[in-house]
């Protein structure tokens, strides 16, 4: 390197913002991810033995995906290079490979290839790599946020390794603005400055375990107290200019992706357990980050009926009517709407009866045979129904007591509702009780008939002869 390039190089750095250049260059500065990084961990023990496999990195943004790429292109021996997905096309992943097999020919030297945000490849820029990651000519370390099961081709995840980065915690965080407020030569070191507690936590909080949006904070904090300050002043970043310092979160939400669904369950799945807290709480997070209302609304009247149903009828009319005025107010007004109903879901009683009796039969219509209608049952509103015995023996349930006539309306002997003993369930479980006792009754009844019909000997036809 000339010294034009090194001092060039010296110029970029100082200009690149904290979060650049603090960035770890070795395993041991690393912070986070200890479940596949931690001593003995199954990243660190093949960055150790120098024997990398070709590997996915997915997680949120700031978890470090690029920065571990990064320590690993500076300690592996295999040559490396780094794509970003949103400017490379196949004509440049074609030239990585092309150099990567001559150099795997002429020396045995492997090469890592780094594509930052892969899943911006579409699936035929995708499939370029395929052959070639599967035959060992490139190591493929690919960084997304998205879903790898979602966003990249199967083949591809199915030759990879999957880390899932997690979100840093808070004391990551801490860590994180201590080391850069403390480093002159990289970090804020030379400004002397500090974090009172409240800061540092609001910081460690507010930034959602993204440690780029947090240390970007720290230092519009800190470099804009600089600029106001004397020299030998203090700086002393407060929780008032730390909140000043940071933007409001975005909150990390793809309304086509896996956090759109993550989300959605958590909320069907804390209705369905009775927790209004966690209800409300994954509702509003699906609200904040702009899912559409109505969406809410749809799956709040589905749960109404899969796992309240009849052991609280009125659940269905508040989803209802909760879809209704959704539909009319629109937000920000509708989030009370939608609020007063998903908490009602949440503490009503709950029986999936209903969704399992109708999951059932339908098994059966599909994989059964197909039953026919009774004939007392067949409809009998037309001229010649009469000729084909339809309707014939027909019993109409109100003129027996209580409604209710012991008739057979299925042809077999099969339950699908079950109703349970929760709400008002109860209360149907027994009027359905009377309802089997009576069938049972005249079905005893009917084989009695039966049987003394069969019992009775018939004349001999040798007699009559006699």
């Amino acid at each position: 390197m000339t010294l034009f390039e090194a001092s060039e190089k010296k110029r970029l750095a100082r200009a690149a913002p904290l979060a650049v250049r603090m960035r770890p260059t070795t395993l041991d500065e690393f912070v986070g991810q200890e479940h596949f990084l931690g001593p003995g961990k199954l990243l660190r023990r093949m960055l150790e033995a120098d024997r990398l496999n070709s590997a996915i990195f997915y997680g949120p943004a700031g978890t470090g995906k690029t920065t571990l790429a990064t320590i690993i292109a500076h300690r592996t021996q295999a040559a490396f290079h780094t794509l970003q997905a949103t400017a490379a096309g196949v004509k440049d992943v074609r030239e990585v490979i092309e150099r990567a097999r001559g150099l795997l020919g002429a020396t045995g030297q492997r090469t890592v290839l780094f594509i930052d945000e892969l899943h911006r490849f579409n699936r035929a820029q995708q499939d370029v790599l395929l052959r070639d990651v599967e035959e060992g000519v490139i190591l493929l370390i690919g960084a997304t946020t998205e879903n790898p099961f979602f966003a990249i081709n199967s083949p591809l995840v199915s030759r990879s390794q999957i880390f899932q980065f997690r979100p840093l915690t808070e004391d990551h965080i801490r860590t994180l603005l201590r080391r850069a407020l403390g480093d002159a030569p990289r970090g804020l070191g030379g400004y002397r400055a500090t974090l009172t507690p409240e800061a540092e936590a609001f910081l460690a909080t507010i930034c959602d375990g993204d440690a780029r949006r947090a240390l970007t904070g720290l230092e519009i904090a800190v470099l804009s107290l600089a600029a106001e300050a004397d020299e030998e002043e203090p700086i002393v970043v407060d929780q008032a200019v730390a909140e000043e310092s940071i933007q409001r979160k975005a909150i990390e939400y793809d309304r086509t992706g896996d956090t759109h669904y993550d989300a959605a369950s958590a909320l069907i799945k804390s209705m369905r357990g009775s927790d209004p807290d966690a209800t409300v709480y994954w509702l509003a997070r699906m609200l904040e980050a702009g899912e559409d209302p109505r969406f809410i609304a749809r799956r709040i009247a589905i749960l109404a009926s899969e796992d309240i149903g009849n052991a609280d009828p009125q659940a269905i009319q508040v989803a209802a009517a909760a879809y209704a005025i959704t539909e009319r107010i629109g937000l920000p007004e509708c989030q009370l709407t939608l609020a007063q109903a998903a908490i009602y879901m949440a503490c009503a009683p709950k029986s999936n009866a209903s969704a399992t009796a109708i999951w059932t039969a339908a098994g059966d219509v599909r994989e059964g045979r197909t039953r026919p209608v009774p004939v007392h049952l067949r409809d009998a509103h037309y001229r010649g129904a009469r000729r084909l015995g339809h309707g014939e023996g027909y019993q109409y349930a109100h003129d027996f007591t209580d409604g209710m006539v012991a008739q057979d309306y299925l042809g077999v002997d099969t339950i699908y509702y079950r109703p349970t003993d929760r709400g008002h369930e109860r209360t149907m479980a027994a009027y359905l009780e009377r309802f089997r006792r009576l069938r049972a009754a005249a079905d005893d009844s009917e084989s009695g008939r039966e049987r003394g019909a069969s019992s009775t000997t018939s004349p001999d036809p040798g007699d009559a002869d006699a």
